[in-house]
């Protein structure tokens, strides 16, 4: 065989992306390093220069700063050197805001992706242009500039729906822009480019670097909806995705996985996947936080959460927290400490503007009024977050609205309401496996579950009751207004419980215990 002709450097930069792309990052950086030297050798220093670019991309995206920098530092002496008057110049921009934002420095960052929007547009390179757009959208957020920042990730995703960027600025421009949507909890733009993502993912069967991203970012999604069981298994998929890839996102996905487990009860799970977030350098709280509170451990839940809203810092960290705190603290008994907390987000709901944050201020200004007593007040405030969470199809978080009406309907007296809120959020908890809330709410029902046999709660011997009366799923469900499909959980629950494989033996064992 003859010698085999050593590739050229614009053939280096398609294997490189190919290998990116493909999740063989090392790879990608061998082969834009190779055409990096190649072209360098041939004087072409503004293409050495771009090829520095991506390899300092795919650095900075995976939080190695000192690498990536370093390429960018190489990438502009050549180019200063040279004297050269190019679009480089713009890339490079880019790439040191990536390291400013990743640093922390908003302000370095916001400044870079501005001049390099200014040099893509001065050469119409519309790929940096877009990329850099995004990243002063993503500032701007940052800055307290919702709406401009938001306009500006809109815009710059046209050029990437129509298809005028490489797959790799797609891949990352989807990423961001989900991430900037989600931060300022725009719930509707979240689920559509979350949409998109996953068809653009779809269409591309060989594609690794982005999939895991997009199945992180359809789990979010399917926790919003209730579908709790298909977002773990997402979380697990996305979780085998990262794992090669050394990026921050892995944090994320195992942060998101955590809250599933807690969510459905599976504390010793919760507990693992906290600890892992932690390690991937994703903080675990709120959410820890959450699972002490759910596991009763009230004084490590408070010192957790107020230094958790103690070390937030700006209006989006907050808003995050501040529900959380409130609920930790009402339980804690500090009732003025929890409504200066819900004050606070009412006034960044304003501030913000999005539906699901003002839902989120209703929540917690009901909860504060409903341990005040002041049911009238409360039903007000706890309507408008209810209906919000019904629009934007939140199932859980409406359900445990629906919670706090049930009690804000007992201090007005109307118990029947009452027991309908609270029939309706069992309901929902049941559907989607929320295992605390469901053991909170039968707590509630009004049946001591201290004296129940078997370790029955306080619902499943109501259902038990009425089966040893001969009533069928459906008469029980329109007794107890709920659904046939939450009947027949309950007897599930209650035949393991009690070992039990007939409603027969159910109803004999109901009168030997003098439950009828």
């Amino acid at each position: 065989m003859g010698d085999v002709e050593p590739l050229e450097p614009d053939e280096l930069e398609r294997l490189a992306s190919a290998a990116y792309l493909g999740g063989r990052r090392d790879e990608g950086y061998e082969k834009w390093a190779a055409a990096h030297h190649a072209y360098t050798a041939r004087g072409d220093v503004a293409r050495a220069a771009r090829c520095a670019f991506w390899i300092a991309f795919g650095l900075l995206n995976s939080g190695e700063l000192a690498r990536g920098g370093g390429w960018v530092d190489r990438a502009q002496r050549l180019l200063d050197e040279a004297g050269l008057d190019c679009v480089e110049h713009g890339h490079l921009r880019y790439a040191g805001g990536m390291k400013a934002i990743f640093s922390g420095d908003g302000e370095t960052a916001h400044a870079g992706f501005t001049t390099a929007v200014h040099i893509g547009d001065r050469f119409g390179d519309i790929e940096i242009s877009t990329l850099a757009r995004i990243g002063v959208g993503r500032c701007l957020i940052y800055m307290g500039e919702v709406a401009a920042g938001v306009a500006l990730l809109d815009e710059a995703m046209v050029s990437v729906g129509a298809e005028e960027v490489s797959p790799i600025a797609v891949g990352d421009a989807y990423c961001t822009v989900i991430e900037g949507c989600s931060e300022v909890f725009d719930v509707r733009r979240t689920h559509e480019w979350t949409s998109a993502l996953s068809r653009w993912c779809d269409s591309q069967p060989d594609l690794v670097m982005y999939r895991g991203h997009c199945l992180v970012h359809r789990a979010e999604v399917m926790q919003f909806r209730g579908e709790w069981a298909d977002a773990l298994d997402e979380t697990k998929r996305a979780a085998d995705e990262l794992a090669d890839l050394g990026l921050r996102m892995m944090g994320a996905a195992v942060y998101l996985r955590a809250e599933l487990h807690r969510l459905r009860g599976e504390f010793d799970d919760a507990e693992n996947a906290y600890r892992e977030a932690n390690e991937h350098g994703r903080n675990p709280q709120p959410g820890l936080a959450l699972m002490r509170l759910a596991q009763r451990d009230t004084d490590t839940a408070v010192a957790a959460i107020r230094r958790v809203v103690d070390e937030a810092d700006g209006p989006i960290e907050r808003i995050g927290v501040l529900g959380p705190f409130v609920e930790i603290v009402l339980a804690a008994g500090d009732v003025d400490g929890a409504r200066a907390a819900a004050d606070e987000l009412t006034q960044l709901s304003k501030e913000l503007t999005a539906p699901v944050v003002q839902a989120m201020a209703a929540h917690a200004s009901g909860a504060v009024l409903v341990a005040c007593g002041d049911g009238r007040a409360a039903l007000k405030q706890l309507r408008k977050a209810w209906t919000i969470w019904r629009e934007f199809e939140a199932p859980y978080e409406a359900a445990r609205t629906r919670v706090l009406l049930s009690q804000a309907c007992r201090l007005v007296g109307d118990d029947d309401g009452a027991e309908m809120e609270l029939d309706a959020a069992r309901s929902t908890f049941d559907q989607v496996g929320a295992v605390p809330d469901l053991a909170r709410v039968d707590s509630m029902s009004g049946v001591e579950d201290t004296e129940a046999p078997g370790g029955l709660t306080a619902r499943e011997v109501e259902v038990l009751r009425l089966v040893a009366k001969g009533m069928t799923n459906r008469a029980i469900a329109d007794e107890l207004i709920v659904s046939e499909k939450t009947v027949a959980s309950h007897l599930s629950h209650i035949f393991t419980k009690l070992d039990l494989t007939s409603r027969a033996a159910a109803t004999a064992f109901a009168y030997e215990n003098g439950l009828v």
